[in-house]
């Protein structure tokens, strides 16, 4: 069975928003390394729609190295409860919203690569309470922002087991965690 992975930037002090701002000075290689194993290793990512659309009006214009080539030949899953344009970045596959539970079990089902989430919201609470998230990849930069959008929401209640840390030459530190209740 395919695991759902989701992989999201923070600050050390638990923030999320506008990563473009505050991660890039601290990119390695051994980071980066690491980002390209975790992708090659999915063949499909799932967003939720704002996610989506942000990402729809970068990534289709990025290419030419391994990463940004295996990210945009993915298929993309979008969980939408309003219309949603997927022309701009295919393959794009739209999830209702109404049956993401039925329709993320069947994917979890198929036989292929795991699933990689970007961020951290709406979506991952529910497949994390639904039993359906296998992990959380957090990547700890060594930065304090103050304010944001927060890591965690008070609808994200869920234990956790921590599985794997890694740490890389930047300071950036990935916490990999598996939640342990639904």
């Amino acid at each position: 069975m395919r695991k759902i992975i989701a992989s999201t930037y923070a600050t050390l002090d638990g923030f999320i928003d506008n990563p473009h701002e505050w991660s890039l000075s601290h990119n390695s290689e051994d980071a980066m390394a690491y980002a390209l194993a975790l992708t090659t290793g999915c063949d499909a990512l799932l967003l939720g729609r704002i996610t989506y659309e942000g990402m729809a009006q970068a990534w289709p214009n990025m290419g030419g190295n391994p990463y940004s080539d295996q990210v945009n030949a993915m298929t993309k899953y979008v969980v939408a409860s309003q219309p949603v344009g997927t022309a701009a970045w295919s393959p794009t596959v739209v999830i209702p919203g109404e049956d993401l539970t039925a329709e993320v079990t069947r994917l979890k089902e198929q036989d292929g690569g795991d699933i990689l989430i970007w961020g951290n919201g709406r979506l991952t609470d529910h497949l994390a309470t639904s039993g359906l998230l296998d992990e959380y990849r957090i990547w700890i930069y060594p930065v304090l922002k103050g304010r944001g959008e927060p890591l965690f929401r008070p609808e994200s209640v869920t234990g956790l087991r921590l599985a794997d840390t890694t740490t890389f030459t930047s300071g950036v530190t990935v916490l990999t965690y598996q939640p342990t209740t639904a």
